[in-house]
């Protein structure tokens, strides 16, 4: 563990009644028998409930369908291991040695695992209340931009759908470069598309790298067409 837990709280903005909670959510199974594994299943239901709730409020006039579609968005495993990094949780885990060697600290899965277990702790430390807010918090931006159409389908569909429905040329996705180490390889991707400019999108994998790539065009686009329109 590279740094303070009590670092780790200030940047959760919560403070723990039992500190050895949020040591227990750092650890991993590789590390101790008194790991993880506990907490993360209790902040998977805490988790998914909260993030139920606060969508239920956010699109009244949603079905059971759609909502659960967007709730799926929220809480995957990609989704999870960006906040961890957000909140720089892998500097905070407790590995095996194995685990350490090969880069666990970085790995998706971990940090999704990890992620889960701080909720599920801070449940154990102050109830559900203390979980809502801070979920709230973390997803606040995430919340704010969501509308229950666009997150049904990633920004590579929806580009394909604007270019489609004005007979323009489909974009072409081109792998750039490939940096990082084997554990946390980073990927460039361009998307180009004829008589306009392009642009080069980065993730953890190729078709992350292809969405950011996708969203940053489609964001031209419309800022081109509503400046069209005025």
């Amino acid at each position: 563990m590279a740094k303070s837990l009590k670092q780790l709280s200030q940047k959760l903005g919560y403070h723990f009644k039992n500190p050895a909670l949020l040591l227990q959510a750092m650890t991993h199974r590789s590390a101790a028998k008194e790991n993880n594994e506990r907490l993360e299943f209790l902040g998977d239901s805490i988790l998914n409930f909260i993030i139920a709730d606060l969508l239920y409020g956010y699109f009244p006039e949603a079905q059971e369908g759609k909502l659960s579609r967007i709730r799926s968005t929220l809480v995957k495993e990609d989704s999870l291991a960006e906040l961890a990094r957000e909140l720089e949780i892998g500097s905070y885990l407790v590995l095996g040695l194995g685990e350490l060697k090969s880069g666990g600290c970085y790995r998706t899965s971990i940090l999704a695992d990890a992620f889960e277990a701080v909720i599920g702790a801070i449940y154990l430390d102050n109830g559900l209340e203390a979980c809502r807010q801070l979920i709230e918090l973390l997803y606040r931006d995430r919340l704010a931009a969501l509308t229950s159409e666009s997150v049904l389908k990633d920004p590579k569909t929806r580009l394909q759908e604007y270019l489609q429905a004005r007979q323009l040329p489909l974009p072409d996705y081109r792998i750039n470069a490939v940096s990082g180490e084997s554990h946390e390889r980073i990927f460039q991707v361009q998307c180009i598309i004829d008589n306009f400019p392009s642009r080069i999108g980065t993730g953890y994998s190729r078709r992350k790298a292809e969405q950011d790539a996708a969203t940053q065009i489609l964001e031209l686009l419309l800022l081109r067409d509503k400046n069209t329109d005025d």
